[in-house]
């Protein structure tokens, strides 16, 4: 039975109606890719079975057209080999790549002279990383924008960002359709602001929160940019969320208070492990949940628990072609 096969049984309960599959391009997808790097060659893992690439053809093309030529500048210099770890790339709308070199050495000034030298070589921005370090030849930020209202978003080399350039805008717009009678929101795993941007202008107001600091540095940068007023952050892991809603008082609130607040929905997207027991007691009380997920079992698993709900709306939207994972976006109804 194929992903698209066993999602549909196991949600057979859970939605009656036909369930929308948004397909993406078999390649050419990604625009996060990670490898590391041993024998001169990008390294991927699979189980306990190391593959050696020269090229990655789920990366976006420009990540394609550099990865060979930059593995071969790397290759032919002893001194930006040595103790070499980690590779990754990112890139964005526009086709900039910010390219990662992570070191398992204390990275001196040679090297610096050497990475600004490759970069000014190739066109790219380089960071490169060891403990306690971190350098980079251009900005730490990489700009990108959201097709809604062109808003500008950014992101460093080592936060999250949704992978698949073809499907992340198809995704947002999904999610402001799905959007009724809105008054302001409750964002958990805000991340960079992906959704919470764009959601800015259907909402009153937006009180996002995120637990990784990057992630609140780019968001804090986004709203400056994009000179959005209405949403407000904090640095509040999910569990604190639920502490925060049951009374306790965070200084990292600088001074808001969430009652100020009348939320209409609440928005999740969680890491693959889903909800914490502390969260599907939250968002329990709230009328409208959107919930993105990235892993059908513990979206299903979340589902059972949150028996006062019944899923109104749902799409699937295949970020990784011929692989098992697959994204949900779906928002779900209090009866």
């Amino acid at each position: 039975m194929n992903k698209f096969n066993k999602i549909k049984e196991q949600l057979r309960d859970k939605y009656k109606n036909n369930l929308v599959i948004n397909l993406s391009p078999a390649s050419s997808f990604r625009a996060r890719c990670e490898f590391t790097y041993h024998k001169n060659h990008y390294v991927m893992h699979k189980l306990d079975k190391k593959i050696y690439i020269n090229k990655f053809n789920d990366a976006s093309l420009c990540i394609q057209r550099l990865m060979p030529i930059l593995l071969n500048k790397i290759n032919n210099s002893e001194e930006i080999k040595f103790k070499l770890f980690q590779i990754n790339f990112r890139s964005n709308q526009k086709n900039k790549i910010m390219i990662t070199l992570i070191y398992h050495k204390a990275i001196d000034d040679s090297l610096i002279d050497k990475i600004n030298a490759l970069s000014n070589e190739l066109g790219t921005n380089i960071i490169i990383r060891s403990k306690n370090f971190i350098y980079g030849t251009a900005d730490l930020f990489l700009e990108d924008y959201l097709l809604y209202k062109k808003l500008k978003i950014y992101q460093t080399d080592n936060c999250f960002t949704q992978p698949n350039k073809f499907l992340v805008n198809k995704m947002i717009h999904k999610v402001i359709d799905y959007i009724n009678k809105p008054d302001d929101l409750l964002e958990l795993y805000c991340g960079v602001g992906t959704f919470t941007l764009p959601l800015s202008f259907i909402f009153k107001n937006v009180f996002a929160t995120e637990n990784n600091r990057d992630s609140i540095k780019c968001l804090k940068k986004s709203l400056d940019k994009n000179n959005i007023l209405n949403i407000h952050l904090a640095r509040l892991s999910s569990n604190e969320v639920s502490e925060l809603i049951n009374g306790r008082v965070f200084k990292r609130m600088n001074g808001k208070n969430i009652n100020d607040y009348k939320f209409s929905h609440i928005l999740l997207d969680p890491p693959r492990s889903g909800l914490s027991s502390e969260v599907v007691e939250l968002v329990a009380g709230f009328k409208n949940i959107i919930y993105v997920s990235c892993n059908p079992e513990t979206y299903l698993r979340d589902l059972n628990l949150l028996k006062k709900h019944k899923v109104k709306k749902i799409e699937l939207f295949d970020q990784f072609p011929n692989k098992k994972h697959l994204e949900i976006v779906s928002i779900l109804e209090k009866i």
